[in-house]
């Protein structure tokens, strides 16, 4: 068993439906919110936004670790490791691993 750390595919500016998974608004009967994120906050009390509040910004492209990995295979001569599962990253990319 191994740990997988790697760097996620980077999906740049991401609204509130794709990042966090958000329900869409009404697509007819004239309205306009289709992928809106809608009521964000509460009214007087408190009178602003929780920090991390779920909204659209930057999504992917942090280091994330995948934990618990099985090695299938090893090739010593091709300098290789089969491993079961999937790695953060994208295909070729720089990933560490690490003993569990």
């Amino acid at each position: 068993m191994v740990h997988v750390t790697g760097v996620s595919k980077g999906k740049g500016c991401a609204g509130t439906v794709k990042r966090h998974g958000f329900g869409r608004g009404p697509e007819t009967h004239g309205s306009d919110s289709h992928r809106q994120p809608g009521s964000v906050g509460q009214g007087t009390t408190p009178g602003r936004i929780w920090r991390g509040k779920p909204m659209a910004g930057h999504m992917g492209g942090v280091r994330r670790t995948v934990q618990k990995l099985e090695i299938v295979r090893t090739d010593p001569e091709r300098n290789m490791l089969l491993i079961r599962g999937s790695l953060p990253g994208a295909a070729n990319g720089l990933v560490l691993v690490r003993k569990a």
